[in-house]
């Protein structure tokens, strides 16, 4: 296994990458670069930075200005170092991305107390996805796509699986559902950000509610204006997460 650290050995070209086998795709970097997994003490001076502090340094970054504004340059100035030497410790954005990704992740607790009631457990860890997004909120975009899973990030899917136990499903359906899950809290969020930066304008939101009520009466819409018509439920962020969360996890079928 190469060595992350600068005072390593040089990386060989190409030693980055899972090899391609004769496929067309681009190869992606392969995980074990990522998260070594190796005990042996690293030889050579200590080095000067480190993938915590940088990867720290991007997740700020991120959670300041946004997952555009994450760029090698503005890692590399928060940090006080040179470009070129954060490639010895992430080779592109992509690689950054899943170090972020699973830097995070260190902050859901992965030893929560499990109650037995898979469903109310299920729940309860949807909960802690939705406030660590919130915390972050450039999470829900870097999930879009698929992400190494690095040992924060498995250690919350070890914790969310023993959750699943009692249902008795076998382990893809156990992986199945908490990739649902996952999927669910991320679209929530990054909508629940949406609709707070829209609320921010009161003429927009103004607008909209006559331009509904305008569709509601126009008589074409007859199921629509029975919908709009019914008792408002909480509109509360909390409440509204709890809601659909709750129609999404009952009505799971473990059969």
């Amino acid at each position: 296994m190469l060595d992350w650290s600068p005072q390593g050995p040089p990386i060989e070209e190409g030693a980055w990458t899972v090899p391609r086998d004769g496929g067309t795709g681009a190869p992606g970097v392969d995980p074990r670069h990522l998260w070594p997994v190796s005990d042996q003490p690293r030889r050579g001076r200590k080095p000067a930075y480190s993938r915590e502090v940088i990867t720290a340094a991007a997740v700020a970054l991120a959670d300041a200005e946004g997952l555009e504004a994450v760029t090698m340059r503005k890692v590399a100035a928060r940090v006080g170092a040179g470009v070129m030497s954060l490639y010895s410790y992430a080779p592109d954005k992509e690689a950054l991305l899943n170090l972020m990704v699973d830097h995070v992740s260190g902050e859901l607790p992965a030893a929560h107390p499990l109650t037995g009631d898979w469903r109310a457990d299920l729940k309860a860890i949807a909960h802690l996805q939705r406030a660590l997004m919130l915390r972050h909120p450039w999470l829900p975009a870097a999930l879009s796509t698929r992400r190494i899973p690095g040992p924060r990030t498995l250690a919350f899917l070890e914790h969310a699986l023993a959750a699943l136990r009692p249902t008795g499903l076998d382990g893809t359906a156990k992986l199945e559902v908490f990739a649902q899950l996952t999927a669910f809290v991320a679209g929530h969020v990054a909508h629940e950000i949406a609709q707070a930066a829209a609320s921010q304008s009161p003429d927009r939101a103004a607008a909209e509610a006559r331009y509904l009520a305008a569709v509601a009466a126009d008589g074409r819409h007859p199921e629509l204006a029975e919908a709009l018509s019914a008792p408002g439920r909480p509109l509360a962020p909390e409440a509204t997460f709890t809601r659909f969360l709750g129609r999404l996890i009952d009505g799971l079928d473990t059969g």
